[in-house]
């Protein structure tokens, strides 16, 4: 591959700008062993700090936004929790992996993705479609998969500083230290935002007030062989509030202001070790805790989880063709919360005893990766977890890569997962108050089947390069399990779907890089994502039917560069009332964000912008504000429509245009 440098002595810096083909990037998500991504027979797509940079964000939640087909959707206006959507598909049917493992999940999904501290990570991986062959439960949509930094290759001193005109403040420190074999790696994430802000005039909050702190540590040895032997753990404190204006911790849990505040304490521990011996042998440990303790309105909700992980994998190539991956995997969750889901109520609804949910989840897989030949690949897998309600449960696997030059490659994947559900990372609207959790029946897990066809081609050059990744997709889902809020405003029934649900469409990106210091980077995905029950299609809430992401960066000289990037969102159903007087899909609109940035030498960077240029945000986002606890709802003059207070009407953020400045600073 051939590079232009440009050097700046004053700047004491050499840059090195790709001309040609991009640098091969190494994956791990697909097969679980680190391979080049075009010889990957499973479609990934990797994404770079730097691209994160581009448009900064203090939270991971918010920069995965980014990735074409990835959508960080809001889930209450009120205390603005979220999930990752892949596809479509809402955030309960995305994993989200931590160096392969599976730290944060279930009722930590809402919340884990904040404070993971960018400095720390190396490359996020996407895979869409499920993923359960490899990584078992909840790998029904995607994965996600965020790769920490290795210690002993991290910079030496690093900080990023970024406050916005909401007075919002980020920090983000690392360092490195450690001599010989042993190196180590410290990273704090800090954010704070304090001001209570009420742009849209409806009393309540536009953005929750949050004090986070998120420290990471991570320990690596040097071994021969360069196998691999890590330890590496994380503790997250977070306190934020949103709702009425004038709220303040006196009124948590009264019925004279209403108010939504959430604590959370998080710890993790993440290990790894390559055993000694001629084969790869890997053992993968890992272990965390979540609780919560929290209001919503005059609602208690406290809730606890433990997730205990465990992995000893076994790798050989055989035959000079053959990559065998064969592995058993152990995953215990302990899960308890004040809701229906682990409580034991009498006949006339009153509380006898909790009941937590602990589900042990063994599993064994097996994996073949034949390189028929040089230009065809076959990879063949299967893996078997054994649930203690519903038995056995087997998730095969089958994909095919076909390569006749380095310029095209081409991918078939068929794959299947399922998911034993925790109601909590089901829909978030179930704990604000305002509706009474329902269960209708013996919740069953859910399953799916998926389908893909990925197609790369590139057209490299020293001077200008071009590249073009489409794909289609179709997965089919049974035995879902969707929220009814139409039965009753009152309530939200579970029950599982009698029917199916669908996940399809295409998705297209495109990287090109011209002789001029221009960079661009489009993609756009349309799909369809839908339920069928007794024969009457629905579309599925925030599922856009097309979407759109991009990016353009210019390098004026080697100090000052300018990156434009943003998502563009087409209209989507989105809950609402019987006889509701707002749109029931959001409008076509569009995140746009403009960034310039200045190297000042010695690892010095200072940036500055605006996000939300068209300054676009969703009308209405509460019913009936003015009356949180509903005093008056059965008042038929004043509401004759018989609404009632709800927060989940949002598919956009709050924040309007607003700006952005920033430093930093990176040592070796």
């Amino acid at each position: 591959m051939l590079v232009k440098s440009e050097v700046d002595s004053d700047l004491g810096d050499i840059h090195l700008e790709p001309t040609g083909a991009e640098l091969e990037e190494v994956v791990i998500t697909g097969t679980m062993r680190e391979v080049s991504r075009s010889e990957s027979p499973v479609a990934i797509e990797v994404v770079s700090p730097k691209l994160f940079r581009k448009n900064p964000s203090p939270v991971l939640f918010d920069a995965v936004g980014m990735v074409n087909g990835v959508r960080s959707q809001l889930n209450c206006s009120v205390c603005n929790t979220g999930d990752i959507h892949i596809n479509g598909m809402e955030g309960p049917y995305t994993m989200v992996l931590i160096d392969g493992m599976p730290i944060v999940s279930a009722l930590s999904t809402v919340y884990g993705l904040s404070g993971i501290p960018i400095s720390m990570i190396e490359r996020v991986e996407v895979m869409k479609g499920p993923g359960s062959s490899l990584h078992g439960s909840e790998a029904m949509g995607g994965i996600i998969n965020v790769i920490t930094r290795d210690p002993a290759f991290a910079p030496r001193a690093s900080a990023d500083v970024m406050v916005t005109n909401w007075q919002e403040m980020s920090l983000d420190l690392g360092a490195r230290f450690g001599k010989g074999r042993v190196s180590d790696l410290v990273g704090v994430n800090l954010f704070r935002y304090g001001d209570p802000r009420d742009e849209n005039g409806d009393g309540f909050t536009d953005v929750t007030l949050q004090d986070r702190i998120s420290i990471f540590n991570k320990v690596a040895l040097s071994r021969p062989d360069k196998r691999m032997a890590s330890l590496a753990g994380r503790y997250v404190v977070e306190e934020r509030w949103g709702g009425q204006v004038q709220w303040a911790p006196e009124f948590a849990g009264s019925d004279s202001v209403y108010g939504e505040v959430i604590g959370t304490r998080r710890w993790e521990l993440i290990g790894q070790y390559q055993l000694p011996m001629a084969s790869r042998v890997m053992l993968q440990v890992s272990a965390n805790g979540h609780a919560q303790r929290s209001w919503y309105g005059t609602t208690r909700y406290d809730a606890d989880q433990r997730v205990l992980f465990g992995q000893l994998s076994w790798g050989e190539r055989l035959g000079g063709r053959h990559e065998v991956l064969a592995g058993l995997a152990y995953r215990y969750t302990s899960y308890n919360d004040d809701t229906p889901a682990t409580s034991v109520f009498d006949s006339d609804g009153e509380f006898i005893q909790d009941r937590p949910e602990k589900r042990p989840l063994p599993g064994l897989f097996l994996q073949d990766e034949w390189s028929i030949n040089e230009l065809h690949k076959l990879l063949v897998g299967i893996r078997s977890d054994l649930d203690k309600d519903h038995g056995l449960v087997h998730s095969p696997r089958l994909a095919y890569k076909w390569a006749p030059n380095d310029r095209w490659v081409v991918r078939g994947n068929f794959g299947t997962g399922f998911r034993v559900v925790n109601l909590f990372a089901e829909d978030h609207a179930a704990l604000t108050g305002a509706r009474t959790v329902v269960i209708a029946e013996s919740l069953r897990p859910e399953r799916s089947i998926n389908g893909a066809i990925n197609v790369v081609k590139r057209w490299p050059g020293e001077e200008r390069s071009f590249g073009l990744d489409g794909t289609l997709f179709h997965t089919y889902f049974t035995d879902r399990i969707l929220p009814d809020y139409t039965t009753d405003p009152e309530l939200i029934i579970y029950a599982n779907l009698d029917g199916h649900a669908v996940s399809r469409g295409a998705s297209v990106t495109v990287n090109a890089r011209s002789a001029m210091p221009l960079r661009l980077s489009a993609g756009v995905t349309y799909m369809e994502v839908f339920t069928v029950q007794d024969g009457r299609r629905s579309d599925i809430y925030f599922a856009p039917r097309w979407s759109g992401t991009f990016t353009a960066s210019y390098d004026w000289s080697v100090r000052w560069s300018t990156d434009l990037t943003g998502q563009v969102y087409g209209p989507m159903r989105l809950p609402v009332f019987p006889n509701d007087f707002r749109p029931d899909h959001g409008l076509t609109h569009a995140l746009l964000n403009v960034q310039v940035k200045y190297r000042a030498g010695r690892g010095i960077e200072v940036y500055g912008g605006l996000k939300n240029l068209l300054d676009f945000v969703p009308k209405d986002p509460i019913m009936r504000p003015f009356d949180p606890f509903d005093r008056r709802v059965n008042d038929p003059i004043d509401n004759p429509n018989g609404y009632s207070f709800d927060p989940s009407y949002i598919y956009a953020p709050l924040q309007g245009i607003r700006g952005f400045l920033g430093l930093r600073w990176t040592l070796g």
